[in-house]
């Protein structure tokens, strides 16, 4: 696994009960796009049934791909993208999607983008990208400049006062990437969604913004969705992980069961080219792209590509027909380890169990 970042925190009791904070019920997000065969609009399905689950103070990390869904699914539950069917709940709330309702829950549940660089202005200093989120929900506030310096202080950027007349183009990355995040906190928000929030900083910062994430969670209580293509960052960060390929979520569990012993034959593909793999096989390059999301495949979305089909192990297993052709049951979104495969789901002797554990 990746060594750039702190050490990986405890993660998060399975069995715990506690109702979630954050919730994605069935969501699916679809987009027109292109034309169908035989004419027509076709439809790209970027989200396709998905449950996910973040509970109080708990780091979740969706990983996958690029192109698999998980920009689009964080958009949705930021209510950035409304969904096409399903729905996204807040406190066991269904989210509300009138302007007045929206401005209200984004004040609790805040962005963290990828690129600060493009998300700050760069004709304002750090104090008036820190205070913009603050002065569209609540105006000018007696306490605005003190509320600013703490949220500064807690993004890291000690003494606040340094910072506050500085420029973007002034600071490192890592700063710039501090100055966006003290942005959401100005608001005391209870959930962050951050988007590839170091794949644009230097190897020898990720570290420090990880550290800085973990520590916001301890001391705050905050909880986070961490959409990444980068498993190193999902094992040194998360309490549970979400594997996406073409927009379902395929493998979910905590970190140690996820990233240790990996179920789906992807995520066995996504963990054999890091440095430190465990996986057995060695490095698996996967065949091909990934289909194209107007055309899902029949049966597991991921049997095109898959190396135990073509190698013959799920032959062997007696569920190579199944793969082509039943597509595996959409996984719950709770603490439970949930694995969406036949071959996965399959003993040594080819019987089908009832469920993937």
């Amino acid at each position: 696994m990746s060594a750039d970042t702190a050490p990986r925190p405890p993660s998060a009791d399975p069995e715990a009960q506690t109702p979630p904070v954050l919730r994605a019920d069935s969501v699916e997000v679809a987009f027109t796009a292109g034309f169908a065969p035989g004419g027509g609009r076709g439809i790209a399905r970027a989200v396709d049934g998905v449950h996910l689950d973040v509970r109080p103070g708990e780091i979740v990390a969706l990983v996958g791909e690029s192109g698999c869904g998980k920009t689009t699914l964080a958009r949705t539950l930021l209510g950035l993208e409304r969904p096409t069917a399903g729905r996204v709940l807040f406190e066991g709330e269904p989210l509300r999607y009138r302007s007045r309702d929206l401005r209200a829950y984004r004040r609790r549940v805040q962005l963290v983008q990828q690129d600060p660089m493009g998300s700050l202005n760069p004709r304002r200093t750090v104090y008036e990208s820190v205070v913009e989120g603050l002065r569209v929900h609540e105006g000018t506030t007696v306490d605005e400049p003190e509320r600013v310096e703490r949220a500064l202080s807690r993004a890291g950027l000690r003494p606040p006062e340094r910072f506050l007349s500085r420029y973007p183009h002034e600071l490192s990355g890592g700063q710039r990437q501090r100055v966006v995040i003290a942005g959401a906190l100005v608001l005391d928000p209870e959930v962050l969604v951050a988007d590839e929030p170091v794949a644009s900083l230097d190897a020898s910062v990720r570290g420090e913004i990880l550290r800085l994430l973990l520590e916001l969670r301890d001391e705050l209580g905050l909880s986070a969705l961490v959409a990444t293509h980068d498993l190193g960052l999902a094992w040194n960060i998360a309490d549970r992980v979400a594997v996406m390929y073409l927009g379902r979520v395929v493998e979910l569990g905590t970190v140690e069961e996820v990233l240790s012993a990996p179920a789906h034959p992807y995520t066995r593909a996504l963990l054999s080219v890091l440095p430190d793999s465990d996986v057995e096989e060695g490095p698996v390059v996967l065949s091909g792209e990934p289909p194209d999301p107007e055309q899902v495949p029949s049966g597991c979305r991921f049997h095109p590509r898959c190396p135990i089909l073509a190698s013959g192990e799920a032959e062997r297993a007696g569920v190579a027909d199944r793969c082509s052709s039943v597509d595996p049951e959409i996984l719950g979104g709770g603490a439970e380890r949930r694995v969406a495969c036949h071959w996965a789901a399959a003993d040594g002797s080819g019987r089908l169990l009832e469920r993937a554990t």
